[in-house]
């Protein structure tokens, strides 16, 4: 169990990112995946994360200090948005500038849907992570939602949509499936 999950900052601008030494776990999908609740199943508590009520809202970079050794940073959903164009430009250079110019970030969860086929922004993360070669692990999200014998049939429905190589971790908040196996993660990247 991850211990001392707290939240630190919002970044909304490019002054507010925070500067540190200290690792760096990042988690990216589209807005509505689960990123919250994945977020709160990590740190073992409800209410951590704000779920948000409308999807494609945030247009912040949220830090998340975990036991004052590293961070779990949360990304803006990407795809269905409320913003305006302007606010959606600077949201993009947001993230652009804390990837591109962040030497500590030394994992990356990608949330996906189980039970939908990843869309055309979904590919364009997979790929943009592959050229980022930095390591990452692609979690199907609300296994929940669908029976349990068909979990791998779905997991191997996103793997053949992105030509992942990638094994995908089937995850859910609610029953904390295969949750162990993401803390194990973390732990060997921290």
């Amino acid at each position: 169990m991850l211990k001392n999950i707290k939240f630190e900052t919002s970044a909304y601008s490019l002054k507010q990112l925070i500067d540190t030494n200290k690792k760096q776990i990042v988690i990216v999908g589209k807005s509505n995946v689960g990123k919250s609740s994945f977020i709160n199943s990590l740190a073992n508590q409800k209410n951590l994360a704000k779920v948000g009520q409308t999807p494609g809202k945030t247009k912040c970079i949220n830090y998340y200090n975990a036991n004052n050794c590293f961070y779990i940073v949360d990304l803006p959903g990407y795809g269905f948005s409320k913003m305006t164009k302007e606010e959606q430009e600077n949201t993009n250079k947001l993230i652009d500038t804390y990837i591109n110019n962040n030497k500590y970030i030394s994992h990356i969860f990608f949330l996906i849907d189980i039970r939908h086929n990843p869309t055309e922004n979904d590919k364009i993360m997979y790929e943009w992570l592959l050229a980022k070669n930095i390591s990452f692990t692609i979690i199907a999200t609300k296994a929940d939602k669908i029976a349990k014998t068909k979990i791998n049939e779905y997991t191997l429905n996103i793997t053949k949509t992105l030509f992942a190589k990638e094994k995908i971790i089937a995850f859910s908040s609610e029953t904390k499936l295969n949750l162990d196996n993401i803390e194990k993660i973390i732990l060997e990247n921290i």
